[in-house]
């Protein structure tokens, strides 16, 4: 079977683009398939394993009738991944997924995610075209000038979990309010960390004209800068869907008078100096070359050195920087170096002011995966303040 993207349609690659402090932003998305490509149609009268045969032999699947269909074939895939030896997997013959290495769980992950690529839908004015599909809005808003193409399942996942997301809020308890966060804009799901910079801003007795917060994401650390009355933040962001999504929630909120937002990576253009940089800087080490929200999750070997060489120049003199981190590279034996200690002890930059952590909560027993390490798991809060030199 072959889809033909010509099939009437007029195609326009045209994708949401906003302008934001005079730049055009164009927004991230999943990319359409768009071009002619043969594929194979999976209905459910058909055995699952039949379409997870044709995955693992590198053809393109398409859910041609209900929604369910491809979560059928989806748990298939899983299955299939676990049993048939294509992953090699750090546990004794006979164990199940969920006693294996945070490192066996994340090998998983990156395997299902190469097969699934190829399951797809159909999306045509907006629409899924299958039966029982979510109503998902980010279609107009990602592809206003697409009529018909194709998308990966899981990356249809992603849009329907953002959207409701997007649209329900998430409670905040820091805040005391909700936030909507963005598509492809990372948020927070626990808030130890939170709670930890929300206890230090409480005891912090500096000034609060102005603050830099590198990675503003969906904006909670400067929303709570702004409740503990700073009078300016300027955010930055290498995700231009952050940058959209919190120009938005600005607006709305009547808060574009205090929070400056700029796209780019780390400091960009800022030329000014301040008294409080705040990073939640991703916690993970990066196995391959990051982007998208995995900037947000895993860090490349530069991120940290560069960070700490830009806050030295951005940092007023008796200013200080606080950085939110985790232990958990070091208790998954991701890595032995903890980034921020190495900078203390080498980097010549910056000397310690105040530490403090925290234990994480247990995970929800609905996760499918095994988080042991959460039971030694910490969340950081680090003061960092420029180094006295003689």
């Amino acid at each position: 079977m072959l889809f033909n993207h010509h099939r009437n349609q007029k195609i326009v690659k045209k994708k949401l683009a906003v302008i934001i402090s005079n730049k055009e932003i164009q927004a991230v998305c999943p990319e359409p398939i768009i071009t002619n490509i043969d594929i194979v149609s999976y209905t459910r009268q058909m055995d699952p394993q039949m379409a997870v045969d044709a995955l693992m032999e590198g053809y393109s699947v398409l859910i041609s009738d209900y929604y369910s269909s491809g979560l059928k074939v989806l748990s298939a895939l899983k299955k299939h991944i676990k049993t048939s030896g294509i992953l090699k997997v750090d546990k004794p013959s006979g164990a199940k997924l969920k006693d294996q290495s945070f490192q066996s769980q994340r090998d998983f992950r990156s395997v299902f995610h190469e097969f699934s690529q190829r399951l797809l839908l159909l999306v045509s004015h907006h629409q899924l075209i299958v039966k029982k599909a979510p109503e998902i809005g980010w279609f107009k808003i990602l592809y206003p000038g697409l009529d018909t193409f194709l998308l990966p399942f899981p990356q249809v996942q992603g849009l329907n979990s953002s959207w409701q997301w997007y649209q329900k809020g998430l409670d905040i308890p820091v805040l005391g309010r909700k936030i909507h966060p963005w598509f492809g804009t990372y948020f927070p799901t626990r808030f130890e960390h939170l709670k930890l910079f929300n206890s230090w801003l409480k005891t912090y007795k500096g000034e609060k004209k102005s603050a830099i917060d590198i990675g503003i994401g969906s904006g909670v650390l400067t929303f709570q800068l702004i409740k503990h009355g700073f009078e300016q933040v300027v955010g930055t962001d290498s995700n231009p869907n952050a940058i959209i999504g919190l120009n938005e929630d600005l607006n709305k909120n009547n808060l574009s008078t205090k929070i400056e937002l700029i796209y780019g990576d780390l400091f960009s253009d800022i030329q000014s100096k301040t008294e409080l940089i705040v990073f939640n800087p991703p916690w993970l080490p990066a196995e391959y070359d990051v982007a998208g929200m995995d900037a947000a999750i895993y860090y490349d070997s530069q991120l940290f050195p560069r960070f700490f060489e830009e806050a030295e120049k951005h940092l007023e003199i008796n200013g200080r920087v606080v950085l939110l981190f985790s232990n958990l590279a070091q208790i998954t034996g991701l890595n032995k170096l903890h980034p921020i200690e190495e900078e203390l002890a080498k980097g010549g930059r910056f000397q310690k002011e105040y530490f403090t952590q925290k234990k994480v909560s247990q995970a929800s027993k609905k996760t499918q995966r095994n988080q042991n390490w959460r039971n030694t798991e910490m969340v950081e809060l680090w003061v960092l303040k420029i180094k006295n030199k003689p």
